[in-house]
């Protein structure tokens, strides 16, 4: 395998293949991370939740005028299926409905913020 393989110069605590490769690997991690935030809207969508405790669709929609009633539904499901955020139907007519980060998705915002500053220095350089 030699010199060439470069997951093996991964800076780790352990001197193991199996923490970069593997099912259980970084690889795999870092993979379903990525996954669970890809898509054009899902990110502003988790920095707008991150700034209010509670919004509404409609809220949503308002504060990004770009994006279309169908992708913000969609990417909203997506995200309440990776339970990143958390959906709250009031019960009542007309339909109520709020949007609010889970645990999952509070603890998800400083890699996001650290992406944020590792974009601004490369912009600075």
């Amino acid at each position: 395998m030699g010199n060439t393989i470069r997951h093996l110069k991964v800076p780790i605590a352990r001197e193991s293949r199996a923490v970069c490769l593997g099912p259980d690997g970084a690889v795999a991690h870092v993979s379903r991370t990525m996954k669970m935030i890809q898509g054009r809207w899902k990110l502003p969508i988790l920095f707008r939740l991150y700034a209010d405790p509670a919004m509404r669709s409609s809220q949503l929609r308002q504060d990004l005028p770009a994006v279309s009633q169908k992708m913000l539904t969609q990417h909203l499901r997506q995200l309440e299926a990776d339970r990143l955020i958390e959906r709250t139907d009031f019960g009542e007519k007309p339909l109520r409905v709020e949007y609010r980060l889970s645990e999952l998705g509070r603890n998800l915002l400083p890699v996001l913020v650290a992406l944020r500053d590792f974009s601004t220095l490369q912009i600075a350089e």
